[in-house]
């Protein structure tokens, strides 16, 4: 029987107190049923395809053997080439979705203040990695909590350490979280792996080690969740932001990999037809002189010839070939094929495209980008969410630092995806929409602007400055100082 959300712990607090069975014995039963689920076995793929661990690298050559099954051949080339398309799938997923930095806008000045050392350079390096995280293993993980200087930090997990006790079917809330990870740990004798276990609720988080099979507690049991001065809290909410990459949580992976697996392995085959020589010929002997084939093989690949006679009635012996071409266009057709079914069903985007041949339009542009968009737009959603969440964190921090509280007010996380554009068509759009829409709109959308509230700052001092784009103060012929146009005084 598995134990999941409010039955889980439920089922702690009942059965510990009648003895029954113990926390540790639960969460045991909790961390075999996942390292044996298929969820898990996705999560592990992702990652290694990633690393270009692939399955292609356990590719063994064979034949028909005498019995007329297949046996394994050492004597044969055996390519294990791995065109790794998936992780190039995953960095272009990832780099258009969070490449450019996430702009936070609030319009409370103070807490705009507040909120930017939170969401710099170091926050999204961190977003980057958990993106790659949510799509290999179809959610990421990042964990505030406070180091021992007191500060507030994120921390990301791997997603396969980490088991989910989720109080709703929709996976929006959790109740608690097992984390399991692997160290190094020296007995005295020798190195061997020791598995640690976390166990998070909200009252804390209790520690446990396995030892010979068996869970047990270990120092320090529990904890609370934070300390402000002397006296220890926990959050009211557990400290894990899902990152999910689809609101089902599956990976990228369960998408491609089939189609990854058929690539490396035609481009391995047709090494493999390269690197075969003699074999690309079928060879046939009339009259040989010996009658061991594997003889014949090596007088042939270390003397380039063979001995052959005559019969007793006179008749020639010979070495005839039966030529076996390789073409290689069918292989080239094949790779393509595949490539192109690895970049639709990854909802990714061809670089080479040929709409992108010549002087492509934005409609085209958007044409090519249009299954990564909606893909970034999905991505988009969940993450918001994850944002909030994490928002949450970011403001209890600052109202247990005195920053002050800004439970009440808006923020909004504008996501700035690196789709390319038609810049001079964005730029005419942009001018025949003056006096339409307000100037920091059209600001904001203007493709050679990076920061709109400086960009506005400059033109309002541009024009309190009576200066125009080229540093020259204009002349009215109305007003004294001449005519620029005719020159007269």
């Amino acid at each position: 029987m598995i134990f999941t959300n409010t039955s889980f712990i439920n089922r702690i607090v009942s059965d510990a107190a009648s003895k029954a069975i113990s926390t540790p014995e639960l969460i045991s039963h909790e961390i075999l049923n996942f390292r044996t689920s298929k969820k898990f076995r996705q999560m592990l793929d992702g990652v290694r395809y990633y690393e270009g661990n692939h399955d292609i690298l356990q590719k063994r050559r064979t034949i028909i053997g005498e019995s007329g099954k297949k046996e394994a051949v050492d004597n044969l080339p055996n390519s294990r080439q791995i065109d790794n398309q998936y992780r190039k799938m995953v960095k272009q997923k990832t780099n258009y979705l969070v490449g450019k930095p996430l702009s936070v806008q609030t319009d409370h000045e103070q807490y705009q203040a507040a909120l930017t050392p939170f969401f710099g350079k170091k926050f999204m390096r961190q977003l980057k990695n958990v993106t790659k995280d949510s799509l290999n293993c179809g959610i990421g993980w990042l964990h505030p909590y406070y180091n021992d200087q007191g500060e507030f930090c994120l921390k990301r997990f791997r997603p396969f350490e980490l088991i989910p006790g989720w109080a709703d079917v929709d996976h929006t809330q959790l109740e608690y979280t097992i984390r399991f990870y692997d160290v190094e740990v020296y007995n005295g004798k020798r190195e061997e792996t020791l598995t640690k276990v976390e166990f998070y609720t909200l009252d804390g988080v209790e520690y446990f080690e396995y030892h010979n099979g068996v869970l047990i507690p270990c120092a320090p049991y529990h904890q609370n969740s934070f300390n402000i001065g002397n006296a220890a809290y926990n959050w009211q909410r557990l400290p894990f932001i899902p990152f999910k990459y689809n609101d089902e949580e599956l990976p990228l992976i369960v998408n491609c990999k089939s189609l990854q697996d058929g690539l490396n392995t035609i481009v391995s085959n047709f090494q493999d037809n390269m690197e075969e020589d003699m074999r690309n010929t079928i060879l046939i002997l009339v009259n040989y002189d010996g009658q061991n084939l594997g003889e014949f093989r090596r007088n042939l690949s270390t003397y380039g010839a063979v001995k052959v006679r005559n019969d007793s009635q006179g008749a020639g012996g010979d070495v005839k070939a039966l030529q076996v071409e390789v073409n290689s266009e069918n292989y080239k057709a094949i790779i393509s094929i595949f490539k192109k079914a690895i970049v639709e069903n990854c909802m990714g985007y061809d670089a080479k495209d040929e709409k992108l041949s010549g002087t492509p339009n934005q409609m085209n542009i958007q044409s090519m980008y249009n299954d990564i968009d909606l893909d970034a737009s999905d991505m988009e959603t969940e993450y918001q969410a994850a944002l909030e969440e994490l928002l949450w964190f970011v403001n209890m921090h600052l109202i247990n630092t005195g920053a002050g509280n800004f439970d009440n007010e808006t923020v909004e996380f504008v996501f700035n995806t690196d789709m390319p554009m038609d810049e001079s068509a964005t730029i005419q759009n942009i001018q025949n929409s003056e006096g339409i829409i307000s100037d920091e709109t059209l600001v904001a959308n203007h493709p050679w602007v990076t920061d709109p509230e400086k960009e506005l700052e400059r033109l309002k001092k541009q024009q309190e400055e009576n200066l125009d784009g080229f540093g020259f103060t204009p002349q009215s012929p109305n007003k004294p100082g001449g005519d620029p146009v005719n020159g007269e005084s």
